[in-house]
């Protein structure tokens, strides 16, 4: 398809409800290849995503973006790299445990390279501030990244450094006042071409959204699921459905909730009980639960295991766990 006037697709997407259709894979891949190339005026960037946003992206919009926005990043080094990690939302209720669920992969040999934003919404918690209780530091740049995982197996870093430009677009958010589609595409980037890919949604529909769009982009194993705050999190207190591609083909997961009764929100959000729960200084029940079942979803995705072997491998790896792990992050920073 040769490229249209940017003008074209913002009438496609805004000439009514008997009027308007969804853009083709190809037609959302050359917007989102505009868009990146900075050729597209502020107020039809405002339009294209905010009818985007009111009609909700189909899963064709989401693979054809994504396209353009893998298409943009700098050449990935030559890192071989088992899980991508996104995490965009924030917590709000419960610490970010999941960043200890990647650091137990990490620790056990799996290569996770993680990417979100440094922060955003008041009284939410980012990874970064995680990391930094736990003595980490984000990478500066990709060639960072890669040393980290050769040395630690797990790298961290923001999107504003993988792209500047996509970070930008997510900051329109404040100025626009809702979400749009690139909160979905930034999901699915996976800049350093792991093999399989773990993400967090919040909004219902969205699971879907993500699978159907890794199929028709070929991704070949990737696992979503509606996560405690919209981050990749299990929320031990209900049921978990993960939306699954395996080797190319959709799977569904029914994950069972692991308490009875709820428990309740964080009065006090102190990341410094990550390292202290890891290092077995305290005891924290929800919190372990979070981290063992988060483990055990990716588990289940890495290794091709059942739920319940799943959950009993991830539960082997936080018994066994080496306490000083973190102590060595701390040495290579």
């Amino acid at each position: 398809m040769e490229s249209r006037f940017f003008s074209e697709y913002i009438q496609v997407l805004g000439k009514g409800r008997r009027g308007m259709r969804n853009l083709s894979q190809e037609e959302a891949r050359d917007a989102m290849a505009q868009i990146l190339s900075g050729s597209v005026e502020p107020v039809q960037l405002g339009a294209f995503l905010m009818l985007m946003r009111v009609k909700e992206e189909s899963a064709a919009e989401v693979a054809g973006l994504v396209q353009a926005a893998r298409a943009s990043l700098p050449q990935p080094p030559a890192v071989a790299v088992d899980l991508d990690w996104s995490s965009y939302a924030g917590k709000r209720r419960q610490l970010p445990w999941h960043v200890l669920a990647a650091l137990l992969l990490a620790s056990h040999g799996h290569r996770v390279f993680m990417h979100g934003i440094g922060g955003g919404t008041a009284g939410r918690v980012y990874v970064p501030q995680a990391l930094s209780a736990l003595g980490l530091s984000p990478a500066a740049s990709l060639s960072e990244a890669a040393t980290h995982l050769k040395q630690r197996n797990f790298a961290f870093m923001t999107l504003d450094a993988v792209s500047p430009m996509l970070q930008g677009l997510l900051d329109l958010k404040s100025v626009l006042g809702l979400r749009s589609p690139v909160h979905t595409v930034v999901r699915m980037l996976n800049p350093l071409r792991a093999r399989a890919a773990l993400m967090g949604i919040f909004h219902p529909g969205y699971d879907d959204t993500h699978q159907e769009a890794a199929l028709l982009l070929g991704d070949a194993d990737l696992a979503v699921f509606k996560g405690e705050g919209g981050e990749p999190e299990r929320n031990p207190d209900s049921p978990c459905n993960v939306k699954r591609v395996r080797d190319g083909q959709p799977l569904h997961q029914e994950w069972p909730a692991q308490f009875a009764q709820r428990h309740l929100k964080d009065e006090v959000m102190d990341c410094l009980r990550l390292p202290r729960l890891w290092r077995g200084e305290i005891e924290d029940e929800y919190g372990t639960a979070a981290v063992v079942g988060t483990a055990a979803i990716a588990l289940s995705l890495l290794e091709r295991e059942t739920p319940e072997v799943a959950c009993a491998r991830a539960a082997d790896l936080w018994q066994r766990r080496p306490r000083h792990f973190l102590d060595g992050l701390e040495a290579v920073r």
